[in-house]
């Protein structure tokens, strides 16, 4: 082992193990990171390295998901005939003796992961890029999401925006952002890297809003509650705005240049809330009128009218472009909505909603990319992502 030459943590393979442990991606995508690291098997050089770089901080992980990375690595290397390093067995021995997992499934529970943007070779040009291409930023999350702690998840539609952001840097810096359901507070984190004049993030859940803030003081940004009129910036403001009960008022004191919601369509019940939260915020004058008829009572009708057209996006009101989004006039407020699709249903029903509010939906999932920052995630893929660009007819 003393001959052989260690592996450069700058290489992509060794970058994208490292992230994925930081990130805390699924023991099998770090196997698979690890395999490529060494040609195809985990070599005893490619284990030196695990423990050099990866492991060097143990105290800074989550335990129990550490244990269960040791034994399927140890599992994976015996498998395949190799030699485990003695440090491996140790470290394992020392979890199985002094870890419980009664913590995981508790609902209040949180950890720390590590999300980090790896940058192209060649995108110097970029000003969100920087000089050591790895952006990275820790997000205390919740532990198990299918206990209902929703809020404090990171979810695909987060990741994917702020990639966005980081690659799109122009539509947003100098530009007074405000995102609806901000949760761990992902995206407002890379508008402010971006230099965006204003972040404003928002949400409905008390103890995800705490979360929210202890994660944006956790990345040394200035965290300022409520919305004030001729504030300085500078500073991510953080706001308590449960859709169903905002203000109109409210919500004109906002006045955003940009709007911006990360998997916000998935409960139908909500959505005539949220598409009167978008009516306000891109329509500065006339809100009233443009609110009629959002009921939450006309979910029934309104899907089931527009179901069975909504896929066909050559009706108008789903409209796929090449290159809108930079067709609008330029003070006109603009929301970037992603989502996943999960029930088309749902989906349709939204699309069915923010048409009767006079609001024009253009896709943009195929003209508008972000760059691949998140290579070594195996849990996301942009490709399953949607993205809508939402202006005020």
């Amino acid at each position: 082992m003393a001959t052989e030459q260690a592996l450069d943590p700058s290489l992509p393979c060794c970058r994208y193990l490292l992230s994925a442990l930081l990130a805390m991606e699924p023991s099998e995508c770090l196997i698979s990171h690890a395999r490529a690291c060494g040609g195809g098997s985990i070599t005893e050089q490619v284990q030196q390295f695990i423990l050099d770089h990866c492991l060097s901080t143990p105290g800074d992980f989550y335990a129990p998901y550490l244990k269960n990375f040791l034994k399927k690595l140890i599992a994976q290397v015996e498998c395949d005939h190799g030699c485990v390093l003695d440090q491996f067995y140790e470290l394992y021995a020392q979890y199985i003796t002094s870890i419980k997992d009664d913590s995981l499934g508790k609902r209040d529970s949180r950890i720390c992961k590590r999300i980090s943007f790896l940058f192209p070779d060649g995108c110097s040009e970029l000003q969100t890029c920087p000089h050591s291409r790895v952006l990275t930023f820790p997000l205390q999350c919740s532990i198990n999401m299918l206990e209902g702690d929703t809020g404090c998840s990171i979810w695909p539609s987060s990741l994917f925006l702020s990639e966005l952001i980081l690659s799109h840097p122009e539509l947003f810096s100098n530009k007074l952002c405000f995102e609806i359901g901000s949760g761990v507070g992902l995206v407002g984190l890379c508008l402010a890297h971006v230099k965006a004049s204003k972040v404003i993030l928002s949400d409905g859940d008390l103890s995800t809003l705490a979360n929210m803030k202890f994660n944006l003081e956790l990345n040394n940004l200035n965290v300022e509650t409520g919305i004030q009129r001729n504030e300085d910036t500078g500073s991510v403001k953080c706001l308590f705005l449960p859709w169903e009960s905002a203000s109109e008022t409210q919500l004109q004191d906002i006045m955003p240049d940009v709007v911006l919601g990360a998997d916000v369509i998935y409960d139908p019940v909500c959505l005539p809330h949220l598409v009167r939260l978008l009516v306000i915020l891109l329509n500065r004058k006339n809100m009233d009128s443009s609110c009629k008829g959002l009921s939450p009572n006309s979910k029934h009708e309104n899907g089931e009218h527009y179901r069975k057209g909504a896929t066909d996006r050559s009706d108008g009101i789903y409209k796929s472009v090449s290159n809108g989004w930079n067709g609008q006039p330029k003070e006109a407020p603009v929301a970037y909505i992603a989502c996943v699709i999960r029930n088309i249903e749902t989906f349709n029903y939204f699309l069915s909603l923010g048409d009767k509010a006079n609001l024009n939906m253009e896709d943009l999932t195929d003209s508008l990319k972000p760059m691949n920052l998140l290579l070594y995630m195996q849990s996301y893929k942009q490709a399953d992502i949607k993205l809508l660009r939402i202006t005020s007819n």
